[in-house]
Formats: structure tokens, C-alpha cells, sequence
């Protein structure tokens, strides 16, 4: 399959007054269509600032990123943003969702501003991933109604309503208890069955088992490409991701 990302020699710098910290140091990623990727590395190891740079949500001060066809290194801020509303959807540890409305209107809300798709196939497109995240019951409830799962579930909907080319995932099943957690990465890996190709940051080595590739970074560098084969179990693919956590010391 052909790579719908490629980073080449990622560098980003934070300064603080006089200090300058590097947190992504030559970092070099690719990212086929259909693969599901997980991060993983320590606190502070660069985990989500590569997430953001590779997504256009933050820039970086050397190195190249390609992402579907655009090379985000000479995008304007406001080009990378219609790219992300285009091309890309998001899932955070907070699910971000707006008290006042109702499940459905959360769904609509980013997509419909954009104005790019007609609203009646917005509205079916929002009842098909209702069904499949199990809340066509609860469109019309409102969000402050719903458990903590289920306004992920939300989330999860509102980042595929424009049926994105890529979903972009930063520790979320974080917030959740154990339960939640398995449901959302259940329904991470049917969406990536699907043909949605995923980057998802994440702690938990039970997510990361569950992904075809997963990389560790450490002090903003990538240590580590572990590939998982289909033919591994799931208890073995949880093993192959805690050994190398533990070879890491992650």
C-alpha cells in the first residue's frame, strides 16, 4: 500500500526564555493507508507533540512531513486547518463536547459549519455511526446525560462524520475505566478494519496490542518499529508490546 504519511527528519524545539529544548530530535515515520499505529514512550518522551506536527496542528523547525499529498512544511496555518477538516479527524483524552447540546447535534456540529457536504447526507452519514457505536438511542440526550464511554463514543462519531482519510488519536481511553477503554479500542479496530488508517498515542500496552504497528519513542526519538503480525494472538500481541516496554523501560 502506498504511505498516506511520511516524515523525514523531524526536529521540534521549545524555548522558554533563554532555554531551548529539543522534543522531537530527526524523528522519521511512515504511515501506510490502512495501518494502525500506536505511540508509546515515558512522560516527556515527544508523544504527542509528534502527533501534532505530524497532523498540522503544530509546525516544527526542521524536516519535511507529507500527509495525503500535502507537504504540511509550507502550508499556512490557515491551509493546515482546512486540511484537517478535510482529510483528518481527532480523538482526544477529553472527549471536548458542547454541554448545551443533545448526542446528535455534537455529532453534526464541526462537520455542518464546514458547509462541504450536503446536510441530509451529514444527518444519515451521523445516524450510520450512531448505530455502530451503539448510541442510536441517546441522539436526541443530552451529552451531560450520558457516562463517560459513551460521550467518547460521541467523539469517535464526530471525528468520522466527514469520513477522514486519517484519525489521529491522542490517549483516548486515558480518562476511562476498563471497561469504556475496551469498548472504544474494539470499535478503533473495526473503524481501521474499515479502511480508516489511525495514528493513536496511548499508554496503555492493551491499546497498543490491538494496533498493526507499534512505535516507541524515547527522549524524541524513535527506539523502536514493532511490527505485530495478524497471526498473533491477542494475549500475544499484549506480550510483545509489555516486553518491550520492559526492554525500553517504558
Amino acid at each position: 500500500m502506498s504511505a498516506i504519511l511520511k516524515a523525514t527528519n523531524v526536529t521540534k524545539r521549545f524555548r522558554h526564555g533563554g532555554t531551548e529544548t529539543t522534543v522531537l530530535n530527526g524523528v522519521s515515520v511512515q504511515v501506510s493507508e490502512g495501518e494502525f499505529v500506536a505511540v508509546m514512550g515515558p512522560s516527556g518522551s515527544g508523544k504527542s507533540t509528534l502527533l501534532y506536527c505530524l497532523s498540522g496542528m503544530d509546525t516544527f523547525d526542521s524536516g519535511e512531513v507529507n500527509l495525503a499529498g500535502h507537504d504540511l512544511g509550507v502550508l499556512t496555518g490557515d491551509e493546515r486547518a482546512t486540511l484537517r477538516g478535510r482529510t483528518m479527524g481527532f480523538v482526544f483524552q477529553d472527549p471536548n463536547l458542547i454541554e448545551a447540546l443533545t448526542v446528535l447535534d455534537n455529532v453534526l456540529l464541526a462537520a455542518s459549519l464546514q458547509g462541504e457536504v450536503a446536510p441530509e447526507q451529514l444527518l444519515a452519514r451521523a445516524h450510520t455511526l450512531l448505530h455502530l457505536t451503539g448510541l442510536e438511542g441517546l441522539a436526541q440526550r443530552s451529552v451531560h446525560q450520558i457516562s463517560g464511554g459513551q460521550r467518547q463514543r460521541v467523539s469517535l462519531c464526530r471525528a468520522l462524520l466527514h469520513e477522514p482519510a486519517m484519525l489521529f488519536g491522542d490517549e483516548p481511553t486515558g480518562a476511562l475505566n476498563a471497561r469504556s477503554s475496551a469498548e472504544i479500542v474494539a470499535l478503533l479496530e473495526k473503524i481501521n478494519a474499515g479502511g480508516t488508517t489511525m495514528l493513536i498515542v496511548t499508554h496503555d500496552p492493551r491499546v497498543a496490542a490491538r494496533a498493526s504497528r507499534v512505535l516507541f519513542l524515547s527522549d524524541g526519538q524513535v527506539v523502536s518499529d514493532q511490527r505485530l503480525g495478524k497471526e498473533l494472538t491477542p494475549e500475544q500481541r499484549e506480550r510483545t508490546v509489555a516486553d518491550a516496554m520492559m526492554q525500553l523501560e517504558i
